[in-house]
């Protein structure tokens, strides 16, 4: 791989005269450039195209972390190591979100820094199972947010779209070309996936979608 070109940035020159120093003492480790504000940051990446940036995640003009998003977005290939003083699941998921490879705390020993720098310069990422499992369940959670009926199929929302119009089981199954019975086991199980007890709440869930899609017509996702 050869050596690897980092980039520092931390409004702390104390913080970043140490870090230099503690990387620069490994031979295949090299800090190209130092920055202490977000917007010289973006500027010195830019133009000296390192291996790694690591970065802090507070800075005196913005944030770390819109500082990654901003210089992934030209140079894809980078990899950018969050440091950080305290641990905050907002910021790590957010770092995550703005393609960050890893997240490790100021208070980590000289040599897992050493370590993890070495790690996202390979192309790996720091982030543990857990980790990632909260991340994964939150952008779950996120997606749900967003689209309220991403719970059900294809075929119960069309059928969840019918219970809107006002059709009984027996219209929308005419309509769809299935038995009543099976129309009213479709909507037994909306319903519980929408935790809803009532199809005139489902009815009410569908206009008040409608209103905010601007009456497109159906619900298909977003």
């Amino acid at each position: 791989m050869g050596v690897i070109r980092v980039v520092l940035v931390d409004d702390h020159e104390v913080v970043r005269r140490g870090v230099a120093a503690l990387l620069d003492s490994e031979d295949d480790i090299q800090v190209v450039g130092e920055a202490g504000t977000a917007e010289s940051a973006v500027t010195r990446i830019t133009a000296l195209q390192p291996d790694v940036a690591v970065l802090d995640v507070r800075l005196p003009d913005g944030s770390g972390i819109d500082v990654c998003r901003e210089v992934r977005s030209r140079m894809p290939g980078l990899a950018c190591l969050m440091l950080t003083s305290f641990a905050d699941d907002d910021a790590l998921f957010d770092a995550v979100m703005a393609g960050a490879s890893g997240y490790v705390l100021k208070q980590i020993h000289g040599s897992d820094l050493v370590g993890a720098v070495r790690t996202v310069a390979s192309g790996q990422s720091l982030l543990d199972p857990q980790t990632t499992a909260s991340m994964l369940a939150r952008l779950r959670e996120q997606e749900s947010r967003k689209d309220p009926l991403a719970v059900l199929s294809p075929q119960e929302r069309q059928i969840l779209d019918l219970i809107g119009e006002g059709l009984t089981n027996r219209q929308i199954g005419e309509r769809m070309f299935l038995a009543e019975k099976t129309v009213k086991n479709y909507v037994s199980n909306l319903l519980g996936k929408l935790d809803m007890q009532r199809r005139t709440q489902a009815a009410a869930l569908v206009t008040r979608l409608k209103a905010e899609r601007g009456e497109r017509g159906d619900l298909r996702p977003w």
